[in-house]
């Protein structure tokens, strides 16, 4: 998982960053996104290893680093959604009015991502007050802890609103916009535009089954903070429940690039072009006699080709 995921983001940032210019909203977010998950994914062998001998092995920086990092990237990816959402209902919905809005949103993209990243983080700075390591039943967890007993009652607000802000607020944003996406597509009767449908749908069903189980078990166990009734069996299901469904939400970060990005016609003529010049890098030209994509202007699509894509509202990644 680890691997892939690396490899799938660190492709996508490369193809944004050296042979597609983003000209939309959406590329923004996705290129965005894809830092974020390249930030997690390096992440995920501290998870495994601890994992692996039931125990953290690591020190109390490195977990607040982890589990500050896993909530912004929920964070993070959560909002960027929602700005995706946003943008594809104004392009395909608002058709008319789409260039102007959509070229006001290109304009502040910088203003945008940053807010975006800044109000993540700051509401992931609780974990790296209450999560750090620290001995119980034997073993070390890397979870959260309070000194007093009343003191989870002070934050159980403070954890269900932000559970609630980041995760049911982009998640309600995203259901609005897509299912007025797939209603106006409907009712064109062109196949592409079918096609696009069955994106929509599989990008939406894919991020709930990953995301949404693990938000409602994180929910549930803010919800049980504190309380004096807490019984073993419960706790026992309750943290299996939290370890198969955080599987799964580490899992997205790996679909992310599949289902954002390789699913678009035009991105997978630049991810070729990442591979041959990766094989240029590493072997000399490839095919012989034909020269590397990046270093010539051949390689990269006409400045009017790119003009008539942003008219035509269409972003290099079909979402």
């Amino acid at each position: 998982m680890c691997l892939c995921g690396l490899a799938g983001n660190v492709l996508v940032v490369m193809t944004f960053a050296f042979y597609k210019k983003a000209k939309s909203m959406t590329d923004v977010c996705l290129l965005n996104m894809a830092v974020a998950d390249v930030l997690f994914v390096l992440t995920l062998p501290f998870w495994a290893a601890s994992h692996a001998v039931g125990s953290w092995v690591f020190s109390s920086a490195l977990c607040k680093l982890t589990k500050g990092i896993y909530a912004v990237n929920f964070n993070c990816g959560m909002l960027l959604l929602a700005c995706i959402s946003l943008d594809r209902y104004v392009a395909i919905v608002q058709a008319a009015r789409s260039f102007r809005l959509r070229a006001r949103m290109l304009a502040h993209r910088g203003a945008i991502c940053a807010a975006v990243w800044v109000v993540s983080a700051l509401a992931s700075g609780w974990t790296l007050v209450f999560y750090e390591k620290y001995r119980e039943q034997g073993r070390e967890v890397c979870e959260q802890h309070f000194e007093h007993v009343h003191e989870p009652l002070r934050w159980k607000l403070l954890a269900l609103v932000l559970q609630l802000l980041f995760g049911l607020a982009p998640l309600a944003c995203m259901v609005f916009c897509y299912a007025l996406i797939v209603r106006t597509l409907l009712r064109a009767h062109n196949s592409r535009r079918r096609q696009a449908i069955r994106v929509v749908v599989a990008v939406v069903l894919v991020f709930l089954a990953c995301q949404l189980p693990h938000n409602v078990a994180l929910l549930v166990r803010a919800a049980r903070l504190g309380g004096l009734d807490r019984v073993c069996r419960s706790e026992r299901v309750g943290a299996y429940v939290e370890a198969v469904t955080e599987a799964l939400a580490f899992l997205h970060c790996c679909l992310n690039p599949v289902l954002y990005a390789f699913v678009g016609q035009k991105f997978r003529s630049y991810f070729l072009k990442v591979m041959k010049d990766l094989c240029c890098t590493r072997w000399g030209q490839w095919p012989p006699g034909r020269p590397c994509g990046r270093l010539h202007p051949e390689a990269f699509p006409s400045r009017q080709n790119s003009e008539t894509a942003e008219h035509e509202n269409v972003s290099s990644f079909t979402v």
